[in-house]
């Protein structure tokens, strides 16, 4: 069994335009999804988004308002963060129909999250979701407008859900509020043993999330995880001989 388009959350972080956010709404309508969540941003009830929403009203008056991106994905099992620009930080990335197949086949609920309309997500946005993607465009000029992205995605996510339905994935993945605590976590006890370069944990960290991510880890996993850096806490207390991480 699929994903149900109803278990699939659009974000928008700190959208810019009440414009756009009634055209994101717009294109979410056409293709079936009516969960939209905002962090921050400008007033998504001025008149503005209102004129564009046409018959999408409704999603932007049951909006869902949050203070950080991370609140809004704490009840989130598999997110896809979208990004124009690769690097360092941004590999591994999906394209469309790859995405909707990622979040058709998560085994709870989803999001596909957009960031601003200036700048997009920040390397810190993309680290809280579990996996990124990005729309294959022209090297020439290779900007979209975020209500045309998130029409791309929502499209290729309604012909995914619509299409031939697989086996049901029994397990159900942790969501995200479940990950950060542990990933707090593993930072402070990585660096109490000198795993992780005080001066830089970030870099290593981005990476081993990215490693749990992958493994879709559920409540249970996360628990015996959590009790094994437990462990290492205790079992280090009084150890001061430890390798010091150049």
């Amino acid at each position: 069994m699929q994903l149900p388009l109803s278990k699939c959350t659009v974000i928008l972080v700190e959208p810019q335009f009440p414009g756009n956010i009634g055209m994101v709404c717009r294109a979410m309508k056409n293709m079936g999804l009516s969960r939209l969540r905002l962090v921050a941003g400008c007033d998504h009830l001025h008149p503005e988004a209102f004129k564009f929403a046409v018959s999408a009203k409704d999603l932007l008056e049951q909006a869902e308002l949050f203070n950080t991106l991370s609140d809004a994905l704490a009840d989130i099992s598999v997110s896809i963060g979208t990004t124009r620009r690769s690097g360092k930080y941004r590999q591994d990335l999906l394209s469309p129909p790859q995405a909707a197949q990622a979040l058709v086949q998560a085994p709870g609920s989803a999001a596909l999250v957009f960031g601003r309309e200036d700048h997009g997500l920040s390397t810190t946005d993309l680290s809280l979701c579990t996996l990124q993607a990005t729309i294959p465009s022209s090297s020439e000029y290779g900007s979209l407008n975020l209500s045309q992205a998130a029409l791309i995605f929502c499209y290729e996510l309604f012909g995914a859900t619509t299409a031939a339905t697989e086996d049901a994935v029994q397990r159900t993945v942790a969501p995200s509020g479940e990950f950060e605590p542990l990933f707090a976590h593993m930072e402070s006890t990585l660096l109490r043993i000198g795993h992780l370069n005080p001066q830089n944990p970030e870099h290593m960290m981005r990476s081993l999330r990215r490693i749990f991510f992958r493994s879709g880890l559920d409540s249970r996993e996360v628990a015996i995880l959590r009790g094994m850096l437990s462990q290492i806490d205790w079992a280090t207390g009084n150890f001061s001989d430890r390798k010091k991480t150049s």
